[in-house]
């Protein structure tokens, strides 16, 4: 989840979890908001758009917003701590005049629900939250969906088949990326292995550097991340290996290394959400949209992947649209080889919420 400094917060997000699954669901309240012909729209960053990773995905999306609606003013505050300054940050957006403010960030849960209720005239929506309330809604995309294709990419790439996986937090989020990743190489390479590292940061370019470096000691010649940052990828060029990114097409910091990456799209979303404030429909529910919403996608494969990897991701992707390939769907084992999901079965979104174990195959420990 975004973007929490504390692993404590992964207990927070499991006793949130029923506030979420609860809007999946479709138990929403029209926000009691005027229509309206022009708008000012906030964004508060925890990071810096030219990061090349999340923040950058969702300043991408806030110019999208402006090119497709000229109606639409826009503003942003970019490096906003969690806690008490992003109270200070959503104050100060409301006091520039905006009417609907994007906070993206998980760890701006608790500042967004405070300020929301001091200023029942905006509209809120948080990135990757878990609550929502009368002018708060919640959204995120299923990018394990991606993950899962990537790994396939990775699996099939691999000569060692020990893959290595730069990871930022213990929590659900990341803990459903690292198992997706897993399975989709597994897919197609039973005998594939990923390791973890933890980092315990999300945006350190050279601690992640360092990560993946001790990835490529251990023998891993596929490296993916979770990270803000494009270092792990220049990591594997050094070396030689290959590199699966995240967040933004990464190709052109390691043309050599990487073969893909998992990608956001806001754009569209953010355009749909400020139309429905403005229009007077929007709803206070919890999205959480996938690869037929386009909100998640693939970066163009690398030419060095052979064409026929190329076709099977394609057909893989059909089949995710189309219903017919759940990622998280039994017989799955954890790493000590009990079973957590039974043949025939699938995890629910509330499950996938709340990831707190590796499938078999993951070398790493969650709890650190």
């Amino acid at each position: 989840m975004r973007k929490c400094k504390k692993v404590v917060a992964l207990l927070v997000a499991v006793l949130m979890l029923s506030t979420f699954v609860a809007g999946c669901g479709g138990q929403q309240k029209a926000a009691d908001q005027p229509k309206t012909d022009k708008i000012k729209v906030g964004f508060i960053y925890i990071g810096v758009p030219g990061d090349a990773g999340w923040t950058y995905t969702h300043d991408q999306g806030r110019q999208y917003l402006e090119e497709k609606m000229p109606n639409v003013e826009t503003v942003y505050l970019e490096q906003v701590p969690e806690g008490a300054d992003a109270e200070r940050s959503l104050e100060q957006l409301v006091q520039k005049g905006c009417k609907l403010i994007f906070a993206t960030s998980f760890g701006f849960g608790d500042a967004v629900m405070q300020v929301a209720q001091k200023h029942p005239d905006v509209t809120f929506m948080h990135c990757s939250g878990l609550q929502t309330a009368e002018n708060v809604g919640a959204y995120f995309g299923r990018i394990y969906q991606m993950r899962y294709l990537s790994g396939i990419v990775a699996g099939k790439m691999t000569k060692s088949n020990t893959l290595g996986y730069v990871a930022a937090f213990p929590i659900p989020e990341v803990v459903r990326g690292i198992n997706a990743f897993t399975l989709g190489a597994q897919s197609v390479n039973p005998d594939v292995k990923v390791k973890v590292v933890w980092t315990n940061t999300w945006i350190d370019p050279a601690k992640v550097k360092d990560a993946a470096k001790s990835l490529l000691e251990q023998g891993c010649d596929v490296i993916a991340q979770h990270q803000d940052t494009y270092t792990p990828q220049q990591a594997a060029e050094e070396a030689g290996a290959y590199a699966i990114g995240y967040h933004s097409d990464m190709h052109k910091f390691a043309p050599n290394a990487n073969l893909t990456s998992p990608v956001w799209n806001w754009g569209e979303y953010y355009v749909a959400t400020v139309k429905s404030v403005m229009d007077g429909t929007w709803k206070n529910d919890a999205y959480w949209g996938g690869v037929n919403d386009g909100v998640v996608a693939l970066a163009p494969i690398s030419d060095k992947v052979p064409a026929d990897v190329k076709q099977l991701v394609a057909d893989k992707e059909k089949a995710i649209k189309d219903g017919k390939l759940y990622i998280f769907e039994g017989p799955l084992k954890a790493q000590d080889g009990t079973e957590k999901v039974a043949a025939g079965q699938k995890m629910t979104d509330k499950e996938m919420l709340s990831f707190d174990w590796f499938v078999a195959g993951v070398e790493g420990q969650i709890k650190q």
